[in-house]
């Protein structure tokens, strides 16, 4: 358009700037290809349209033709053309660029994004196999954090926050489409408004000047704001964000190790632990898990999405020891060994569980017991319980009080020494006196 509006001020064999051609140089010994801001044969970055006709690349086939019937044209607009039309060419030129920008800089960022979270889950997941293992070679001795099943949950973390950023990052992406979509349309139809503009200013020319831009005109207005943009979406379409792909979800993927028997709990689920600190009183709800590896955990919650979940408390239960179930409360005693602020003050503890129901805590008993070092008597797991112990002082006789204290004294001397429940019990029957 730079070149018609200044060939409009020149003769006509200025106008042939509009094309490219060829002259002889001053003394003939070589040819000089003169170039200039044309409509080039073919078309310079033609590929980006569709070449059918009815399109944007067969109305520069339409200009071509019909600028190099424009030859015997004259300047009478061109100050008109300069002011008025090439102007609004600048601002779509401007647009186009920003919107270059724009795309280049937005979509790289989030495909970045997502890139970043695959490699962390990647990560997690070769850690999650090297720990898997060395759960085999080792007997399944591990680490509190090295625990496959603390692993496999940091897997299901980390696979959450990749799901939700390649979602958001295709929705992006859908977003860009449809707004490139829109602004197709807006190129073509500030295309139509500049030749509607260069038309008017130029059909004083005389009427075979009139009917080639009416003819340019025509072919520019005939061409639908969404043909380019179909016609792409289909040559392009193994590149595009498909709009009806489903969304990911963490259900459907599969990773090396996700079922491995060391990340499966021998049991699971809500328990009620009285306080470690002794001027709490009452129970207090969380997650508890005993797992292959022999470790006892407590979480806040079975949540792996909003964070990453992190044992509140970690028992390794071959150095623990467990009491006996009371209906539906039993304890444990051992160290905890979850690297917490609170687990570094209080050392070894006893441990006071309330389950659901008195079959709960007989199943729990028994998976724990399996693993456990030793197995202690029953014990009194709260103040309450205690205060029911002593209920019947007035009926037990005086002697036989002292026989059961005396009892109760050896039984937990047994379990702090890690004697099994068969030796606690019979450590804790008094010898019979000569009669």
């Amino acid at each position: 358009m730079t070149a018609v509006e200044k060939l409009h001020g020149r003769q006509a064999k200025e106008y042939e700037k509009v094309l490219k051609w060829q002259r002889p140089s001053v003394n003939g010994s070589r040819r000089l290809t003169v170039r200039g801001q044309t409509i080039s044969n073919p078309l310079r970055e033609g590929h980006h349209f569709d070449q059918s006709l009815g399109g944007v690349a067969g109305f520069f086939e339409n200009v071509r033709s019909n600028t190099q019937s424009q030859i015997n044209s004259n300047l009478e607009t061109e100050k008109s053309l300069r002011g008025s039309v090439l102007p609004i060419l600048d601002r779509l030129h401007k647009e186009i660029k920003h919107k270059a920008k724009e795309l280049q800089s937005g979509a790289q960022s989030g495909a970045k994004e997502v890139e970043k979270l695959r490699n962390i889950t990647q990560k997690q997941i070769e850690l999650l196999g090297q720990h898997t293992a060395s759960y085999e070679s080792a007997g399944g001795k591990l680490n509190a954090g090295d625990d496959p099943y603390v692993l496999h949950r940091g897997v299901m973390h980390r696979l959450n926050s990749q799901v939700i950023a390649e979602n958001n990052h295709h929705n992006d992406l859908i977003a860009v489409q449809n707004n490139l979509q829109t602004f197709e349309a807006h190129v073509v139809e500030v295309f139509q408004q500049a030749f509607e503009a260069f038309v008017q200013l130029a059909g004083g020319q005389g009427q075979k000047t009139s009917a080639l831009y009416q003819d340019m005109l025509g072919t520019i207005q005939c061409v639908p704001a969404n043909f380019e943009w179909q016609n792409f979406t289909q040559r392009s379409s193994d590149r595009l964000a498909d709009p009806e792909g489903q969304p990911r979800s963490v259900d459907s993927i599969q990773f090396p190790n996700m079922d491995h028997a060391a990340t499966k709990p021998l049991i699971e689920g809500s328990l009620e632990r009285r306080s470690r600190n002794k001027l709490s009183w009452g129970y207090s709800a969380g997650y508890y898990v005993v797992t292959p590896s022999k470790w006892l955990h407590e979480f806040k919650d079975t949540d792996d999405v909003r964070q990453n979940p992190k044992p509140e408390l970690s028992m390794y239960l071959p150095d623990a020891v467990i009491g006996a179930p009371s209906g539906e409360k039993f304890n444990v005693k051992g160290k905890d060994r979850s690297g917490t602020m609170s687990s570094k003050l209080t050392g070894s503890t006893e441990l006071a569980f309330k389950a659901h129901s008195a079959a709960d805590a007989q199943k729990w008993f028994q998976v724990i017991q399996q693993v456990c070092g030793a197995t202690g008597p029953v014990e009194p797991t709260s103040p309450a319980d205690a205060a029911a112990a002593g209920s019947d002082k007035d009926e037990t006789p005086a002697a036989e009080k002292t026989e059961h204290e005396v009892a109760a004294a050896e039984a937990h001397s047994a379990q702090e020494a890690g004697v099994t429940g068969d030796e606690a019990a019979a450590a804790a029957v008094p010898e019979k006196k000569a009669s």
